[in-house]
């Protein structure tokens, strides 16, 4: 048992390094947060400063646990959850990355992944690893790294090159290079790890010439990672949870029986449901994922992953500048009766599940004379709810039964407007819980549960708390007739990626 009772939570995200401190009832005590500037080298690329990582990762620590008057002798652990698939490569020796990271939206791997498919390699990827083949995962960008940063090749072959996802790449850092290691969810994405066997796949990694010494060891979600140093954060903190964000986030909001789904709103949107002790098999383009593993057990969850939800409202404020901030949004779209007929398809870096059309570039259809700011921000926060429509619909035809509710978090999950829309245009009640920050509350019960502090799932489960929900209340006629709008845009869209 841990002689603390807070736990100290990192939360490395798409857009932003947060850390909140916790007390044992799932409480934040205290919050800190730096954005993190995105870096778009080309069209379809994105990458991050991986020292801008680092710097900003200690930075947030400190503040949060100076912030809730603390000392680090009251911490019991630390959890780390993070963006997923984001692909880091970095000397052993020195710890020096290689290369930028590069983000799960990037699209550079795309040629490498027609090839692959080409190869007749697709259904051998789903059935070991349950992803299809895409750039959005880890394996075409270190295939990337490696092929395109000079000596990278060599020098991995000769085992001194680390890859890791942004996860592994912090707890190398936290522990002064001492372990190189990722959790089971995190390595689930790279499309390098069979998620039946628990392994390496070598047929894989010999398929896109990747050397296996450059491969972290793979860990239950829940234990012993190792010890921050003491100079970082002023005590040896045992680190004692990880896991990928949005299986974090699943966590955080107690789906732990089989049926139960979460839809996260951060840059992108992720559905996942769990479906118990083994993977489904999709057969419409979704993808099947370690949920977590813990004490050796493994539960899996069916995904759908949008690459675009909160990005889009970004968008809408930083590219078009039609808000002055993202909160401006609801007032303008509760202000409006509808968008008459404006859509937008945030197809930026390409369109995901249930699609994963690498080439789609987004597009607003449908305007006119008499459209204006506010139905362009209202479709921009439609789209959201249409996606994730999109998801749940390619799960029902999967075989999942109808949810008696969607759990939903993310900073989206603050507006109300959108999550009543969600609710009209899925037919599904959605519940909102008091702690929407649930990717950083589930790396903390993780860590929690890995030191002790936490008996079980069903201990951590019962901290769920319920703050609003919301009851569709839109007509069926109207609510197909706005969806079938939705499916006319994006198939405009990807003719024209097509064509």
């Amino acid at each position: 048992m841990a002689s603390g009772r807070s736990i100290l939570a990192i939360d490395q995200g798409t857009t932003s390094t947060r850390a909140i401190l916790f007390d044992q009832a799932g409480q934040a005590l205290a919050t800190a947060q730096r954005e993190l500037p995105q870096i778009f080298p080309a069209d379809g690329w994105v990458e991050h400063d991986p020292e801008e990582i680092w710097r900003a990762t200690l930075a947030v620590c400190r503040e949060a646990i100076a912030g809730a008057g603390q000392r680090p002798g009251d911490i019991a652990a630390l959890g780390i959850s993070n963006q997923r698939e984001t692909t880091l490569l970095w000397e052993r020796a020195t710890g020096r990355p290689l290369h930028n990271a590069i983000v799960w939206q990037d699209r550079r791997g795309a040629p490498l992944c027609r090839r692959l498919i080409e190869q007749g390699l697709g259904p051998v990827v789903q059935r070991k690893t349950g992803l299809l083949i895409d750039s959005y995962f880890s394996a075409t960008k270190i295939a990337w790294i490696l092929d395109n940063v000079a000596g990278a090749r060599a020098a991995a072959e000769r085992g001194e090159i680390a890859f890791g996802t942004v996860d592994s790449f912090l707890l190398w850092r936290l522990t002064g290079g001492r372990v190189h290691a990722t959790d089971a969810t995190n390595a689930s994405r790279t499309m390098l790890y069979d998620i039946t066997r628990q392994a390496w796949d070598e047929e894989l990694l010999a398929a896109l010439a990747i050397p296996p010494s450059v491969l972290p060891t793979v860990r239950d979600n829940a234990g012993e990672f190792g010890t921050v140093e003491a100079e970082l954060l002023g005590a040896a903190l045992p680190i004692a949870g990880m896991a990928g964000d949005q299986q974090a986030a699943l966590i955080g909001q107690a789906c732990f029986s089989p049926g139960m789904i979460k839809s996260t709103y951060g840059t992108g949107c992720f559905v996942l449901l769990n479906t118990g002790d083994r993977p489904v098999t999709s057969h419409n383009r979704l993808v099947a994922t370690l949920a977590y593993r813990v004490a050796g057990r493994a539960s899996y969850a069916l995904e759908g992953s949008i690459f675009v939800a909160g990005a889009a409202v970004q968008w809408l404020r930083d590219g078009l500048k039609l808000i002055a901030k993202a909160g401006d949004s609801e007032a303008l779209a509760a202000g409006i009766g509808g968008t008459g007929g404006v859509y937008l398809v945030p197809a930026f870096t390409g369109l995901g599940a249930p699609y994963w059309d690498p080439d789609a570039r987004g597009a607003i259809v449908g305007l006119t004379r008499d459209s204006g700011i506010a139905e362009v921000v209202r479709a921009g926060l439609e789209a959201v709810c249409y996606q994730t429509r999109d998801l749940m619909q390619a799960m029902a035809e999967d075989g999942a039964a109808r949810p008696t509710a969607l759990r939903v978090d993310g900073g989206m999950a603050a507006n109300d407007w959108v999550m009543q829309f969600l609710a009209d245009i899925l037919d599904v009640p959605v519940e909102r819980p008091k702690v929407t920050e649930t990717t950083a509350l589930g790396a903390a019960y993780l860590a929690g549960l890995g030191v002790g502090l936490y008996r079980s799932a069903a201990d951590v489960g019962s901290q769920w708390q319920r703050d609003r929900l919301f009851e569709p209340r839109l007509a069926a006629d109207r609510r197909d007739s706005l969806y079938a709008g939705w499916r006319e845009a994006v198939k405009r869209v990807r003719s024209a990626s097509q064509g």
